[in-house]
């Protein structure tokens, strides 16, 4: 598996997922000081949205020049934009206007990154499943590391040299996608809304993939999207270390889906999900800091093994000339809840008591659960990859760059 590509394309993620893993606590400590809860909660909604917005075209680019391609000028774009909020916090609070802008644009260039983050991996791998779980312990690991520097980093240093820190690791990732040779698309001609009714057509087809995001919409809604800035307010300042668990518990999960292949993974991965509701549920009763990380911890295995096996799922049940913009299809859809969430996670807590909705989002999870395991063509789905009921087009010719 640990090609050069591979290697290359295991490096960039692992950076700028570390970056990324800063954030959420880089963002709820720096920002909310200035802006608090809601303010924190209205720029990652934006952020989410925007890139929901810009995630379906990013699909049918990727389509047309190649993933690796538009993921260089995303990490590109988001340079710019970390190191210009990073400047801006030298003077002190910044203009929050300035801080909308810039979710706006980092919002976009990842919507247009995220569809070739899934496409990118049948390209350098031979062993797609392999490949996810080990890029599911590196982002696990990333997520232990991550919030925890951050915390140092805000308490020692200030915010500044947290986004400089994350403007780095996209100008590292950018680099390392730039070294990597792939087999790119040469596609038939066709227009922007030819080519988004194609991967609409190849998204509705499959009944296991919109039942699942169908479902994934309360998720996000719920339970994912509130959770940064509702769970950071209740747990304060342990909050950092409460997040490295539950990276801790990805590395576990990530190491388990490496060794376990379920004959059916969705329905293995929906029956995992279940331990990630002591997370939401110790947020809840105010559970002291061991039990914090400890649900966390389990929290954080559930979420990566299910992630592995939808990751995976998708990967081999889609042709590679279409996968991008069905990717996009699928991501987009993910993400909307989560907006959602984000948006309404100030605002509820108006009306509702944070650890009240902590506790309904414990028990959304075990909603989500029965629903998925409900639906049929999720609990019956195989891994024999490109079922003949649902077989795409033809894939078209390749040419390498």
């Amino acid at each position: 598996m640990w090609t050069r590509s591979f290697s290359l394309y295991f490096g960039a993620r692992t950076v700028s997922l570390l970056g990324d893993a800063m954030m959420p606590v880089a963002s709820a400590l720096a920002i909310g000081e200035y802006y608090g809860i809601a303010g924190v909660g209205y720029v990652l909604a934006l952020w989410t949205a925007s890139a929901v917005l810009v995630m379906l075209f990013g699909g049918v680019v990727a389509d047309r020049i190649g993933a690796r391609r538009l993921m260089i000028g995303a990490d590109a774009v988001r340079v710019l934009t970390q190191g210009t909020i990073a400047v801006a916090f030298v003077g002190g609070a910044p203009p929050y206007a300035l801080l909308l802008v810039m979710a706006v644009l980092s919002g976009m260039a990842a919507g247009v990154f995220e569809p070739g983050v899934y496409g990118m991996v049948p390209l350098v791998s031979d062993d797609p499943q392999r490949a996810n779980a080990t890029l599911k312990i590196a982002e696990a690991v990333t997520q232990l590391t991550g919030p925890a520097l951050a915390g140092v980093l805000i308490t020692l240093t200030g915010p500044v040299v947290v986004y400089a820190v994350d403007a780095a690791t996209f100008l590292v990732s950018g680099v390392c996608l730039l070294l990597v040779r792939v087999a790119v698309p040469t596609p038939e001609p066709s227009d922007v809304l030819s080519d988004l009714r194609r991967g609409w057509e190849e998204f509705k087809a499959r009944t296991w993939m919109w039942s699942v995001i169908l479902v994934w919409v309360f998720w996000g809604v719920l339970v994912i999207g509130p959770s940064v800035p509702l769970a950071s307010q209740v747990i304060g300042s342990d909050y950092g270390w409460v997040m490295a668990a539950l990276g801790l518990g990805t590395v576990l999960g990530g190491l388990v889906a490496i060794r376990l292949r379920p004959r059916r993974p969705l329905a293995a991965g929906a029956v995992a999900l279940v331990g990630y509701v002591p997370a939401p549920l110790t947020v809840a009763l105010g559970a002291p800091l061991p039990a914090l990380m400890a649900g966390h911890l389990l929290g954080g295995c559930a979420m990566a093994f299910w992630s592995v096996m939808w990751s995976t799922s998708v990967q081999t049940q889609v042709a590679p000339d279409v996968l991008n913009r069905v990717n996009a299809y699928q991501v987009a859809g993910s993400v909307a809840g989560m907006a959602v969430g984000q948006a309404v996670a100030g605002p509820v807590t108006t009306v509702v008591e944070p650890r009240a909705f902590m506790g309904m989002s414990a028990l959304v999870t075990a909603g989500i659960v029965a629903a998925l395991l409900l639906i049929g063509p999720i609990r019956r789905l195989g891994r024999d990859p490109l079922r003949a009921a649902e077989e795409p087009l033809p894939a078209t010719a390749c040419a390498t760059t």
